[in-house]
């Protein structure tokens, strides 16, 4: 029987299939909208099994029209995450992702990862003293458009100059820093604001600004809070609070999850 035959290209399509549910389940639950996903997936298990299986005509036909114009349901249920994953797949960065999982080697590694030594040096050393922050790293979605809300630069990635710029007299200190590239690109940049976030009261606008960086993005935010002197990084619309700086360094590094 025809259906018996399961070549490369199938197994292949399988996997791809699992791939979006599994990145769409955590889109989902990131945002809040884990339900709806639920719902759609039991909504087309239903349609299968009434068309395909049944063979109930009349519910099938209902269930086939509901279908026919669901695309454009979910486009407005979910315009917001369709946005983001559009502005990430049309970067530069999110266009070269596959050639860079083939070409990366240890070398460039060791490249991207000149940065983080001074940043956990400075995030030390602000919390010491003090000093509030807000570090934005980029990932694979272009940031450009944070960048030009703030004082643009390019310069080498120093603790004494992230420390400087956060310094309470500083007129760039109220905003945020972002890196890319192995450089900082801005700072005193204007950051959105968390939704729906159920962050507890102590944590101010500060905290609030990076987690919603998060959910906008895949950039990686870091929250030195002045009042607490703890550090906070957001990550994939999550926020971890009071982590270490051998937490942190292992979290930039890639070798711990948040």
């Amino acid at each position: 029987m025809t259906w018996l035959h399961f070549g490369f290209k199938d197994l292949l399509d399988v996997l791809l299939v699992a791939f979006l549910l599994y990145k769409s389940y955590k889109v989902m639950k990131r945002t809040g909208t884990l339900s709806i996903f639920g719902g759609i997936i039991a909504f087309f298990a239903s349609w299968v099994l009434v068309s395909q299986i049944l063979g109930m005509r009349l519910l099938g036909v209902i269930m086939d029209k509901i279908v026919s114009v669901g695309f454009i349901v979910l486009a407005i249920l979910f315009q917001d995450e369709l946005r983001h994953f559009l502005i990430a797949f049309g970067s530069k960065r999110g266009l070269n992702f596959i050639t860079k999982l083939f070409s990366k080697n240890h070398q460039e590694t060791e490249q991207e990862h000149k940065y983080i030594a001074p940043v956990v040096l400075a995030c030390m050393n602000m919390t010491k003293q003090r000093t509030g922050a807000l570090i934005v790293i980029q990932k694979n979605m272009d940031l450009s458009t944070y960048v030009h809300t703030g004082e643009m630069f390019v310069a080498e990635v120093n603790a004494r100059l992230i420390e400087n710029i956060f310094f309470k007299n500083s007129p760039m200190h109220d905003g945020a820093m972002i890196i890319a590239h192995n450089r900082i690109q801005a700072a005193g940049c204007i950051l959105p604001v968390a939704k729906n976030s159920h962050l507890p009261k102590e944590m101010g606008l500060r905290h609030r600004s990076g987690l919603g960086m998060a959910q906008e993005t895949d950039a990686l935010v870091i929250i030195v809070s002045e009042e607490r002197k703890k550090i906070s990084i957001a990550k994939d619309g999550m926020l971890r609070a009071n982590i270490t700086t051998d937490e942190l360094r292992e979290i930039l590094l890639g070798e711990r999850e948040l």
